[in-house]
């Protein structure tokens, strides 16, 4: 994972200073911002299905761009930019559920660690916080993969990564 960061930033770099002489906003910038918030790169089990497309013409955002979960089961990474005279915002769509599975199913099966139905602790992880509480599992996973669960006392589905047998994470950073 380490090489892969290194790599982004080798790539993004001389892309992010044309763009940004330019004034607009490197589409590859934003997808190593993407790719960090998700942990996954993008085209793979958990990460952007594809790159930012590079006909975009954002305003180069004189800030730090904010990411969030956004869609029915976090299917989407909602990027706003909100430090510039136009702010802009896009939505880039996220490999999810099935699409996970049948990739990582496809590539090397591993034995399911949590199954459907089971009560487990997700944990929402934040730079210097955490908060745990109990949901159920609403499809089966491996741990790394990425699964739908309800958590306990809401009827929204949300996904999470699968940790361990008895612990899935969100994470925020």
């Amino acid at each position: 994972m380490l090489r892969f960061a290194v790599f982004l930033a080798a790539v993004a770099l001389p892309a992010a200073a044309h763009a940004q002489s330019l004034g607009y906003a490197d589409p590859a910038a934003i997808d190593a911002e993407v790719a960090a918030f998700t942990g996954a790169a993008p085209g793979t089990p958990g990460g952007a299905r594809g790159p930012v497309d590079r006909r975009l013409r954002m305003t180069a955002c004189g800030g730090p761009l904010q990411l969030a979960w956004h869609g029915r089961g976090a299917s989407m990474v909602r990027v706003e930019c909100n430090a510039t005279q136009a702010p802009w915002r896009i939505f880039v769509p996220v490999n999810t559920g099935g699409e996970v599975n049948a990739v990582r199913s496809a590539a090397s099966p591993l034995p399911p660690a949590i199954a459907r139905g089971q009560v487990l602790t997700i944990t929402l992880q934040g730079r210097g916080f955490s908060i745990t509480q109990q949901a159920e599992a609403l499809e089966q996973g491996a741990v790394g993969q990425w699964i739908r669960v309800r958590p306990e006392g809401s009827r929204e589905e949300v996904r999470a990564r699968v940790d361990s047998p008895i612990r899935v994470t969100i994470p925020l950073h």
